[in-house]
């Protein structure tokens, strides 16, 4: 019986189930496509098949999301175009939960939040997305980007006073509710925390550095 093989097999299986689903979503923003999407993260985990678990499982998210990212990048650079997809269309794809009702729910709860989103500057979307959509630190978001980490962090804060200013422009319905469902979209706390953090003064936490 072949110990190693199993284990390998099942730490890849358990990555696939974990990281599967944010992935596609992550490079479907790169690519605008969400089949060429599938793909990329397909390639990235028959690369992790080849990773021996003791080298990578220590930065795992950090690790896939990298490979994740240049492998999109490649695709985009090939195809030479952008076809963006909207949060709905990449959502109704990916999410674990496939009621069109709960889909619609979610959309509605967090719709205009991801509008904003959605205008920033390309590199601040991605930059924001990862922090509070992946829960990843700004160094971990430094090593996926290449960029240093006060790059990121200077990004982030400007993508957090552009959303500010427009959500107060906004009003209080800029974000209806926030319900278990609707936190799906940008991580469990992601959606609370980037409310909370784009509605109050001062500049974005940067405690994870």
């Amino acid at each position: 019986m072949d110990t190693n093989g199993t284990r390998q097999t099942e730490w890849v299986r358990a990555a696939v189930d974990r990281y599967a689903a944010p992935l596609i979503r992550y490079a479907a923003l790169i690519t605008g496509d969400l089949e060429q999407a599938r793909d990329v993260v397909q390639d990235t985990f028959v690369r992790l098949c080849a990773e021996e678990s003791g080298r990578v499982n220590s930065h795992l998210a950090q690790w896939l999301f990298t490979v994740c990212r240049n492998r999109a990048l490649d695709v985009q650079r090939k195809e030479s175009r952008m076809k963006p997809l909207s949060e709905g269309d990449i959502s109704s794809q990916v999410s674990s939960d496939p009621s069109p009702a709960a889909q619609a729910e979610q959309r509605e709860t967090v719709g205009e939040v991801l509008r904003l989103l959605a205008q920033l500057p390309r590199n601040q979307e991605e930059v924001v997305r990862l922090k509070f959509q992946n829960g990843m630190s700004y160094q971990e978001i430094s090593k996926v980007t290449n960029l240093t980490v006060s790059n990121v962090g200077f990004l982030i804060h400007t993508a957090i006073k552009t959303l500010r200013r427009q959500m107060q422009q906004g009003g209080a319905r800029v974000v209806p509710s926030y319900d278990s469902k609707a936190k799906k979209n940008l991580g469990s706390t992601g959606i609370s925390n980037l409310r909370s953090t784009a509605t109050e003064d001062g500049a974005p936490d940067r405690n994870d550095e």
